[in-house]
């Protein structure tokens, strides 16, 4: 069962944010955060902390093995756009859109053995 995180309203473009996720699609958890600690880019910071959440849900919330766990879908999509105005020439305001972006990372990878407690048996008295 492939484990999801998801980062909504991200105030960055979301064609930025798809180039440095490109980067990282299909590696293992750990090459990925590796790779995004040395990439340049502002937004390899938000891809990495998503990648980080998806890494911790499988391992805390699903008991996942953290070392096996690959990247198996990442994806970027618009979000929603605030409309602002820039001071142009001759008292004018020209409009743009601040972009924001919806990261969506998805990873799976091999199950821990869960230990079962030994249950003692009671007699029952009578």
């Amino acid at each position: 069962m492939p484990v999801k995180a998801i980062a909504k309203g991200v105030r960055m473009s979301p064609r930025k944010v798809a180039v440095v996720a490109a980067l990282v699609r299909g590696r293992s958890v750990e090459d990925a955060l590796t790779i995004l600690e040395h990439t340049p880019r502002r937004s390899a910071s938000a891809v990495s902390k998503v990648i980080a959440s998806a890494k911790a849900n499988a391992d805390h919330n699903h008991g996942y093995k953290p070392g096996t766990l690959q990247i198996t879908e990442i994806s970027v999509t618009h979000g929603p756009r605030l409309k602002r105005y820039r001071p142009a020439a001759h008292g004018r305001a020209l409009p743009f859109m601040r972009r924001t972006s919806h990261i969506f990372v998805t990873v799976d990878g091999e199950l821990r053995e869960i230990k079962k407690p030994a249950t003692a048996n009671k007699k029952e008295t009578k």
